[in-house]
C-alpha cells in the first residue's frame, strides 16, 4: 500500500449531500472508528508511525494538514473535503496540524488500539525504517 487519496462515493441532493464508506473502498477492513476535535489553534495531534496499523483520514469539516514522513523524505496534505480521505499505509510518520476552528478529523483504523504497534519517537522511527 502507498500513501493515497481516495475519492469517496458523493451521492448529491439538494437536500444535503452523502458520502458512503462501504467494504470496497478500503484496501482494509476497519475495526476502529474515532474522530479528533475541539483541537486548539497551534497544537498537533500524531507525532508516531504504527508499525502494523494502516488509517484512513477524512475532514469531516474544515480542514487540517497531514504531515507524512517515509524515513527519507516528507511531504504534507491538506485535507479539506468530506468526501476524500488519505490512505496512510503501516510505517509512515504522520503529524495532524493547522486545524481549522471546527476541523473535525474522522480516523478509520485496520486494527483495534494496541499501544505495542506505536512508534512514538522519531529517532526510533528512522531506526525501524532501516
Amino acid at each position: 500500500m502507498m500513501i493515497e487519496r481516495i475519492k469517496l462515493p458523493k451521492i448529491e441532493d439538494r437536500r444535503g449531500n452523502l458520502s458512503v464508506l462501504e467494504k470496497d473502498i478500503l484496501p482494509f477492513e476497519f475495526k476502529r472508528v474515532y474522530y479528533l476535535y475541539d483541537v486548539p489553534s497551534g497544537a498537533s495531534r500524531g507525532g508516531h508511525a504504527h508499525r502494523e496499523q494502516s488509517e484512513f483520514l477524512i475532514a469531516l469539516s474544515g480542514s487540517f494538514d497531514v504531515l507524512i514522513h517515509n524515513g527519507t523524505k516528507k511531504q504534507t496534505y491538506t485535507l479539506n473535503k468530506p468526501d476524500e480521505g488519505l490512505l496512510i499505509p503501516n510505517g509512515y510518520w504522520r503529524e495532524l496540524d493547522n486545524f481549522s476552528s471546527g476541523g473535525i478529523c474522522l480516523v478509520l483504523a485496520s486494527e483495534i488500539f494496541i499501544e505495542a504497534d506505536y512508534i512514538r519517537d522519531f529517532a526510533e522511527f528512522l531506526h525501524f525504517k532501516k
